[in-house]
């Protein structure tokens, strides 16, 4: 064909035109993913670890669907965290849709208002898939392999964990809008955009035929809520899991329907990662947001409480009762702090289960171990979160708790200089089991936060636990409370350090029932944690 300058206003037409339809024609592109999932032990039943899996996906054999991004909801609380969660979640979408994946927006019961919208035919178009599933168009409450597991939460209530006077006042304002305040939704929450090339559909059927229809293998689930909707829908993980569908959840764009008062009573925003562990296992791998946005992944700002992990792995003093039942009453109350308890593995008790990756994301560190060998990558991770400058609070047998006397088994790591090189003390045995311990504070320590609300002072109280011998102390711990007994040098039962940048708190007392060391526990947990925690040489002032 030849071109004259006659031809330039249609050429210039043409162009226009391409412009104007160029999102219909997005170049398809392949991401790399990392999906997360948890894989139950050969060796030990109960057990799981966590497994990453890189895998390249391309665009135009993949979708994401937006499950039931409401635009209102019965509950206040679950209103406010997709408000929260929205713009990421938008974000998400607009990356995925540039790349070109499909979008299929999915608010269930809300169709009405996209009727003879160019998503809503697109949905509606798909012809029937010639392998489509018996039990695509209805609700799914459990697939065969979740069987094999225990359901994490209770969530009989239907989950709601607004305020009461809020919640009754949001579902007046509910009603002054016209509204069905126990199913208020009418649409998508007009955050997350709908584009040209975007479907629209609640059916199961329809989109199954439209995945069929695309060629499409790959699905993300986005939206909420985690063990509800997302789960259970018909287009939800598990009836993709089951069908064959190469499906992940976004960890960190969902959210659950959980009330923090049932069991296992835990924070709101635990009981959503104990649901992603539970799909973790049992339905499908998960990623997150950051591997299409970079970053980091999401997170609700409420959830931001620090994070205490506590390791226990003794078997003298019963601290796995105590410390548990400490958690609960003095730490967890009013969700002032994510508590992860790390037991040692029934059957190995030098391996305390999931260390390493609780470490990870943990703000303070909890422990109470007596003598064991934990696998070499463990004691490093616990290196590391040393070296990083985090804060530590030992109980009692902590001070020889990696000293096996070399007794360790190949792979397995110790560290018997612990006592000395962390918490500051000089452990060298104990006095006899049968002497009464008398505790009193030490001088110049009436003012420390950890001891200060004790009542001590003039008033000392004894304690049926043997006298450890930890003196001397290291140049930049400082003592707390002397122990003595009759005949015997007095020895330091509870100090801080400073372990280079880490805060540590170490008592060898261990008597959970007296009401003193009680609140010295958790005062020291409140030290450990505080920004405005003391320089070396002032160490617990």
């Amino acid at each position: 064909m030849r071109f004259t300058a006659r031809s330039y206003p249609a050429l210039l037409a043409i162009s226009l035109c391409l412009a104007v339809m160029q999102p219909a024609f997005v170049l398809a592109e392949t991401i790399n993913l990392t999906k997360r999932s948890r894989v139950e032990s050969k060796t030990d039943k109960g057990v799981f670890d966590l497994v990453t899996k890189a895998e390249a996906w391309d665009a135009k054999q993949s979708a994401i669907i937006i499950c039931d991004v409401w635009d209102a909801h019965h509950c206040l609380n679950a209103v406010r965290r997709v408000e929260e969660m929205a713009l990421r979640m938008n974000e998400v979408v607009k990356k995925a849709r540039e790349m070109g994946f499909l979008i299929i927006h999915a608010p269930s019961g809300c169709m009405k208002p996209y009727e003879g919208t160019p998503g809503r035919k697109l949905a509606q178009s798909a012809p029937k898939a010639a392998n489509l599933p018996k039990d695509i168009g209805s609700w799914c409450y459990k697939i065969p392999s979740e069987e094999n597991g225990k359901y994490p939460i209770d969530q009989t209530d239907g989950g709601e964990d607004d305020d009461p006077k809020e919640h009754a006042a949001w579902a007046e304002k509910l009603k002054a809008m016209g509204r069905n305040p126990r199913a208020p939704w009418t649409k998508q929450y007009d955050v997350i955009q709908i584009k040209d090339g975007d479907a629209i559909s609640d059916n199961g059927v329809e989109i199954w035929n439209l995945l069929e229809q695309r060629g499409i293998r790959n699905v993300i689930l986005v939206g909420v809520h985690t063990n509800m909707c997302v789960l259970g829908r018909p287009f939800g993980l598990r009836r993709m899991a089951e069908n064959g569908k190469n499906i992940v959840l976004m960890r960190d764009m969902t959210d659950t329907m959980y009330n923090p008062q049932r069991w296992p009573y835990v924070s709101h925003y635990r009981g959503t990662e104990l649901i992603i562990e539970h799909i973790e296992k049992w339905v499908c791998p998960t990623i997150t947001s950051d591997q299409f946005l970079g970053g980091k992944p999401f997170v609700f700002k409420a959830s931001k409480a620090p994070r205490i992990v506590m390791a226990i792995a003794e078997a003298e003093y019963k601290t796995e009762v105590f410390l548990p039942a400490f958690a609960d009453t003095f730490l967890r109350k009013d969700f002032t702090y994510d508590v992860r308890i790390q037991q040692a593995d029934p059957k190995d008790p030098n391996k305390i289960i999931g260390f390493a990756e609780a470490l990870k994301d943990c703000d303070l560190l909890v422990l109470s171990v007596r003598r064991r060998s934990i696998p070499k990558e463990d004691l490093d991770a616990l290196r590391a979160y040393l070296k990083a400058g985090k804060p530590l609070v030992a109980i009692r047998t902590s001070s020889h708790a990696w000293d096996t006397r070399g007794k360790h088994a190949e792979g397995q790591d110790e560290w018997p200089t612990f006592d000395r090189d962390i918490l500051g003390g000089h452990y060298t045995g104990h006095h006899g089991n049968k002497l009464t311990c008398t505790v009193t504070l030490a001088d110049g320590a009436g003012h420390s936060p950890i001891v200060k609300n004790l009542g001590i002072g003039d008033k000392p109280y004894q304690t049926s636990l043997s006298l450890y011998r930890s003196s001397p102390l290291g140049e930049h711990a400082k003592a707390l409370l002397y122990g003595s007994i009759e005949g015997k040098p007095a020895e330091p039962v509870a100090w801080t350090n400073m372990a280079g940048k880490s805060r540590v708190f170490y008592t060898s007392l261990a008597d959970f029932d007296n009401p003193r060391f009680v609140v010295m526990l958790k005062e020291a947990i409140d030290w450990a944690l505080d920004d405005k925690a003391p320089k070396p040489t002032a160490a617990g002032e």
